[in-house]
């Protein structure tokens, strides 16, 4: 096995695996019973709350 062959093997194989993950976790992104956690996700950034500073 010389560079070349295993440079090939690695670059097709790890798109594909890097483009199967990419689907699982638009799957997850996009089930519908997730809906609820992402939504309120969403809404963190909005949330009129003081921060404390007690560490």
């Amino acid at each position: 096995m010389n560079y070349n062959t295993l440079s090939s093997f690695a670059q097709t194989w790890g798109l594909l695996y890097f483009v199967l993950m990419f689907v699982i976790a638009l799957v997850y992104a996009l089930w519908p019973s997730n809906k609820k956690t992402f939504e309120a996700a969403s809404q963190i950034p909005l949330e009129d709350r003081e921060i404390s500073d007690d560490r």
